[in-house]
């Protein structure tokens, strides 16, 4: 992690004292209300199952999916589950826009909604709803906690080598461009407090795809908020078909690229991360 509020944990555990301050001694209050926010675009295979393993994982946690008016009827399966579960909410939007775009809107509505704590989860099974309770655990000393495929006890699963150097390559692409030491800052399993995501300028946010994770992570760190990295086994998905393509990419690379060169100039100018 980067500068003296972050840490990252090496292994499953976490800290005891961490659960109630971080290093500096900030002090944290309760967790409150939680939701998880659940993008998701023709993942009719994996919205039933997703949605059950939360609910067991984390009963008193809401749900939200942002639907993006999945042509295989997604969104149809999401409204069944409302209506068999109060604490299933379903976010139609008019259609697919991206991932950072259904987040935002998920982050809006969370906000609005009075939530303190709001969680980005994939709809296919990679993100395993059993580790959830970890990330809120070391939430409780921290602003914003990532799930990590690259520190101590991390793993990938079911991966090409291929698809795991095009993700370890991305993220040490941004560390280096960016200055961080997080280790995984394209993943998108995170925990966020509320004041956090109010703190981080989500207006003038417009990365798309999996660059949207980079651009929330320098965010976080340039504002000075401790994030904190905590183990995750990621799990390639069995149903439906990853979103990643040539596009997103293509997006990382530049953007990338450019918050880099505009945080160095910020910085010799004294002037902040936007």
């Amino acid at each position: 992690m980067v500068g003296p509020c972050a840490r990252t944990y090496k292994g499953p555990a976490v800290n005891d004292a961490a659960r109630d301050s971080d290093a500096q001694g900030k002090r944290y209050g309760p967790l409150g209300r939680s939701l998880v926010i659940i993008p998701t675009y023709n993942e009719a295979e994996n919205i039933r199952a997703i949605v059950s393993r939360v609910r067991a994982a984390v009963p008193g946690a809401d749900i939200l999916v942002a639907d993006d008016n999945s042509p295989d009827g997604t969104g149809k399966i999401a409204d069944e589950l409302s209506g068999e579960d109060e604490q299933v909410r379903v976010l139609h939007r008019k259609g697919k826009e991206g991932l950072g775009a259904a987040y935002l809107a998920g982050f809006a509505w969370g906000l609005e909604h009075g939530y303190d704590v709001l969680i980005e989860m994939d709809a296919d099974g990679s993100h395993q709803p059993e580790e959830l309770p970890r990330l809120l655990t070391a939430l409780k000393g921290a602003d914003l906690v990532l799930g990590s495929r690259w520190v101590p006890g991390g793993r990938v699963v079911n991966w090409p080598k291929s698809r795991e150097f095009l993700s370890r390559g991305g993220s040490t692409y941004s560390r280096m461009l960016l200055g961080l030491s997080i280790r995984d800052v394209t993943g998108g399993y995170r925990a966020f407090r509320a004041g956090t995501l109010r703190g981080l300028g989500l207006d003038k946010v417009t990365s798309q795809g999996y660059c949207f994770q980079v651009d929330l992570a320098r965010r976080a760190v340039a504002a000075g908020y401790h994030v904190v990295e905590v183990p995750i086994t990621f799990v390639e998905r069995e149903h439906g078909d990853s979103k990643m393509n040539r596009n997103i990419a293509v997006e990382a690379l530049w953007r990338v690229a450019g918050w880099g060169l505009s945080d160095r100039t910020n910085r010799m100018r004294g002037r902040s991360t936007p």
